[in-house]
């Protein structure tokens, strides 16, 4: 689980995106060293992923390079520690700006802002760390949130929805983006849909003669379905609350 997490959500989610600024530009040096690295890096997953997938590993393994001095299954384990290789200041700061684009993905999905609609980010406080992030990560912010402009002022401008991150308050101007009053009549038909069907389970779920009379698994899946129809209420209603910073 920790390896899917690692080679699917940060090698291939996020490392491989922030890469492509780097290898979509001028600089040679630093376009060699990414594509290094990079590869070092998809290496490492082979190596570590080998046991628990031979063929799949060995046949990227083979077809990725072809100056292999020996099969996979021949390769040495690992012998580097985290200790050695770990930055914990260029972790912190990544870490930052993961979490940054992530607020602004998830106010943009939940505001349902078009995927393709490039929006202006408004920073109204930030510390002098958060600002230093802000700066050093800017192309990459743009890139994946889809931020066209990035500006600072006093105050959360009218119709802007605000968003926390460490050290930072950053505002997104939507009212011009979004169609406020059909957002608002969506998001109140979903909300109502979803109230009723908690109703509905939470009836079934309180009926003795259900409980006693339903196989097992059936009142697992009742209960599975109340609980993630009470998550997506509260994404509706946080929506909603969103939706009324707007007006």
């Amino acid at each position: 689980a920790q390896l899917y997490a690692h080679v699917w959500g940060i090698y291939c989610d996020w490392y491989l995106e922030f890469t492509k600024p780097l290898l979509q530009g001028d600089d040679g040096p630093a376009k060699e060293e990414t594509r290094a690295t990079a590869a070092w890096a998809l290496d490492q997953c082979l190596v570590l992923l080998h046991p628990i997938m031979p063929f799949v590993t060995e046949e990227l393994w083979t077809v990725l390079s072809d100056a292999r001095e020996k099969p996979l299954i021949h390769t040495d384990w690992p012998a580097y520690t985290a200790a050695e290789l770990a930055d914990p200041a260029a972790d912190a700061e990544m870490n930052w700006l993961v979490k940054a684009i992530e607020a602004v993905r998830s106010v943009r999905a939940e505001m349902n802002v078009p995927p393709g609609a490039q929006i202006p980010l408004v920073v109204v406080e930030a510390d002098e760390a958060a600002k230093a992030k802000l700066s050093s990560g800017d192309a990459l912010l743009k890139r994946l949130a889809r931020i066209d402009t990035v500006t600072e002022a006093a105050e959360a401008p009218k119709g802007a929805v605000t968003l926390a991150v460490e050290g930072a308050t950053l505002c997104l101007p939507l009212a011009g983006v979004i169609d406020v009053a059909a957002e608002k009549a969506r998001l109140e038909k979903a909300l109502a849909k979803v109230e009723k069907e908690i109703g509905g389970l939470e009836k079934k779920l309180s009926n003795e003669n259900f409980l006693a009379k339903a196989p097992e698994e059936v009142v697992a899946e009742q209960r599975e379905r109340l609980v993630a129809s009470q998550a997506e209420a509260a994404k509706l209603s946080a929506a909603a609350a969103r939706v009324a910073e707007l007006v």
